[in-house]
C-alpha cells in the first residue's frame, strides 16, 4: 500500500481538515477568519467548496424549488481562491477545495494541495478523471456508495494517474446519528481497496472520532466547522465550533503522546517515588534504607 508523503504515518495523529462548507457568508474576511480558527484549533488543513448552482442542480429542479435557487447565496467567489490559499499556506496548513463543476478543477489546480471529491459526485467519472490527471492528491468521500461504486471510483482515479487516493468513510446524513456512523467501515475500505483511509464526520461526537482514530486507524479526519453558530449550515446540526473541535484534537494528540514505549520499566516521572514503596520486610513505607537518613523538610 502506497503511503502518501503528505499524510501522517500510522504512529502519528491524523491530519485534521476543517471543512468551511457554506458557512462563509460570501465574505472574504469571514473566510480568512475560518482559516485562522482552524489553525488555532490545531488543524493541518482547511477546505472550501467551489460550486455554481446552475452547474450543481438540474434546471428542472431549480425551476420548481426556491430552496435550491436560494443556494446561489452559498456560492464561494472563485476570486477568493488565490487569497485563501495564500493565507492558508502562510499559516502553515494545506489548502484544499472541492470542485463541483468540471472547469473548477482547472481553476483550483494552481492553488490546492489536494482535491477533495464529495460523496454526491462519486459517480461522476469525468470529474474524478480530471482531478486525477492533474497529478495532485485526491481525497474521496464514500457516503451513500456501495462497494462496487467505490471500487469503480478508485479504478477511475488510479487509471488516470492518482496512484494513491485517500478514501474517507462517510455517512451522508446531516447530522448522522451515532449508531449510524459504522466507523468499522474504515478498516474495510483499507483492506479491500489497499488505500489510506479516514473519516468525514457528520456526527459532531468526540467518541466517534476517538474510535475512528484509535481503534480503526483513521489517518485523516474531516469535519464541518462554523465560527460562531451563525453559518448557513450550523442549524442543521453537523458543524463543530472551534472550541469543541480544539478539545478533541488536543485529546487525540495527547493520546498519541501517551502511547510511549512498549518496554516495561520505571518511568522518569515516577522515579522519585520508587524508594517510597512498602518495604517487603514489614509492609511499611518507605524502604528501610530511606528511613535511616530521611529528615522532614520542616
Amino acid at each position: 500500500m502506497t503511503q502518501p508523503a503528505w499524510l501522517p504515518s500510522d504512529h502519528e495523529p491524523p491530519l485534521f481538515i476543517a471543512e468551511v462548507s457554506s458557512n462563509h457568508h460570501q465574505d472574504l474576511d469571514r473566510c480568512i477568519a475560518f482559516i485562522d480558527a482552524a489553525h488555532d484549533a490545531g488543524c493541518q488543513a482547511v477546505k472550501f467548496q467551489l460550486f455554481k448552482i446552475d452547474h450543481l442542480f438540474a434546471p428542472e429542479i431549480l425551476a420548481q424549488s426556491l430552496r435550491h435557487r436560494q443556494r446561489k447565496d452559498w456560492e464561494l467567489s472563485p476570486d477568493f481562491i488565490p487569497k485563501l490559499a495564500e493565507h492558508t499556506h502562510r499559516r502553515g496548513m494545506l489548502f484544499s477545495c472541492t470542485p463541483f463543476y468540471l472547469d473548477a478543477v482547472q481553476e483550483l489546480e494552481p492553488h490546492v494541495d489536494f482535491y477533495k471529491i464529495a460523496s454526491y459526485e462519486l459517480l461522476w467519472d469525468e470529474l474524478l478523471a480530471r482531478c486525477a490527471k492533474t497529478g495532485k492528491p485526491v481525497v474521496l468521500s464514500t457516503g451513500m456508495a456501495d462497494q462496487n461504486e467505490i471500487a469503480h471510483a478508485v479504478h477511475v482515479l488510479k487509471d488516470h494517474g492518482c496512484d494513491a487516493p485517500v478514501l474517507l468513510h462517510c455517512v451522508s446524513s446531516y447530522p448522522t446519528p451515532v449508531d449510524q456512523m459504522h466507523v468499522a467501515n474504515i478498516e474495510t475500505l483499507r483492506d479491500r481497496f489497499q488505500v489510506r483511509v479516514g473519516l468525514s464526520d457528520h456526527s459532531v461526537n468526540p467518541g466517534v472520532m476517538y474510535r475512528a482514530i484509535h481503534r480503526h486507524g483513521a489517518q485523516m479526519i474531516e469535519f464541518h466547522l462554523d465560527l460562531d453558530g451563525k453559518g448557513e449550515e450550523f442549524e442543521a446540526g453537523h458543524c463543530w465550533l472551534p472550541g469543541q473541535i480544539k478539545a478533541v484534537i488536543d485529546a487525540v494528540r495527547d493520546g498519541f503522546l501517551a502511547e510511549g514505549s512498549p518496554e516495561i520499566g520505571t518511568r522518569e516521572a515516577e522515579q522519585v517515588d520508587r524508594d517510597w514503596r512498602a518495604d517487603p520486610s514489614d509492609g511499611l513505607r518507605p524502604l528501610k534504607h530511606i528511613r535511616k537518613t530521611w529528615r522532614a523538610d520542616t
